[in-house]
């Protein structure tokens, strides 16, 4: 079986005709008081999938995508509004939202998520 890598940054990345595979619990890195985010995939007009860490206490401000996105928590806990209602997240959670909806995160304990953002 081969050994994992950590993506290489840049050009460098697997094409969109090749496999890849990783460890997201290592990829895991925080920044204090920080946020961190690792683009794993980037599919233009198909996929763009980045991994995200959200030290304890950091807030990302409202904000929409101009495409349909997907949030996916795998780690820690936090809060996320999607347009006017605000839920709780914790390892598990998963949550859509249509292009141009605003939302905004909180990381209420050192928050881990995939990002996808679709089409």
């Amino acid at each position: 079986m081969e050994e994992w890598k950590e993506p290489a940054a840049g050009p460098a990345r697997p094409g969109a005709d090749e496999n890849w595979a990783g460890k997201l619990e290592e990829m895991a890195q925080f920044a204090e008081g920080g946020i961190v985010s690792k683009t794993l995939v980037d599919r233009p007009k198909l996929v763009d999938i980045s991994l995200f860490m959200m030290s304890t206490g950091q807030k990302m401000s409202s904000h929409a995508a101009s495409r349909p996105a997907t949030i996916h928590v795998l780690g820690g806990a936090g809060k996320i509004r999607i347009g006017d209602q605000t839920y709780e997240s914790r390892r598990g959670s998963f949550f859509y939202m249509p292009a141009g909806q605003p939302h905004a995160l909180e990381s209420t304990d050192d928050l881990v998520f995939l990002l996808y953002l679709l089409g």
